[in-house]
């Protein structure tokens, strides 16, 4: 259901664009997401932060687009989402070295130490990056190429990075050969 609330959004959102305009893709991107939540809070399913978190944003920086008719709000809204994911991995990592990348996965995976704090990083300057990207691409080009950046370009670079993710945590996974034996 997560994975739903978080991709019916955008998928209406590049619908509505594509055969409306920018203010009515944004008014059902807003409507759409509340429903999810509602939805989801209904059927008693867990909504974590960073849902709520972006759920905030849509509804601020959408609601702003369409009071002041100016998508730059709507078009900033994925460069604030980016750069708090980004800041929420760094900062702790930097102040006191704890990898939050590390509790997200809390027992589904095991790595050293040392691959937690890769993996954290990498993962704080990849929202870094995609904040970056998106504010060049949203300052540069036309509202058709940023909203096509928005729902290919990002799942593509996304995409690449989760693979050379895997790969690299690829390494340190054992397999049932390398586990001690029990008597």
């Amino acid at each position: 259901m997560k994975l739903f609330a978080d991709w019916l959004p955008l998928i209406a959102f590049f619908v509505i664009y594509k055969t409306v305009d920018i203010y009515a893709a944004t008014a059902g991107a807003i409507v759409i997401s509340l429903a999810m939540i509602l939805l989801m809070r209904a059927r008693g399913h867990d909504i974590d932060k960073m849902q709520w978190i972006s759920l905030g944003l849509i509804v601020v920086f959408g609601g702003a687009t369409l009071l002041l008719q100016d998508e730059r709000f709507i078009k900033a809204k994925p460069s604030l989402l980016y750069l708090l994911f980004g800041l929420v991995l760094i900062v702790p990592h930097l102040l006191k070295g704890l990898y939050l990348i590390e509790k997200l996965m809390a027992g589904r995976i095991e790595l050293p130490a040392q691959a937690w704090r890769r993996l954290n990083m990498a993962w704080a300057l990849f929202f870094l990056a995609m904040a970056l990207v998106n504010a060049w691409v949203a300052v540069s080009f036309s509202t058709d190429i940023w909203v096509d950046f928005k729902v290919f370009g990002t799942l593509a670079l996304t995409l690449v990075f989760v693979i050379a993710q895997a790969l690299y945590m690829g390494r340190f996974i054992k397999t049932e050969s390398d586990k001690p034996s029990e008597p």
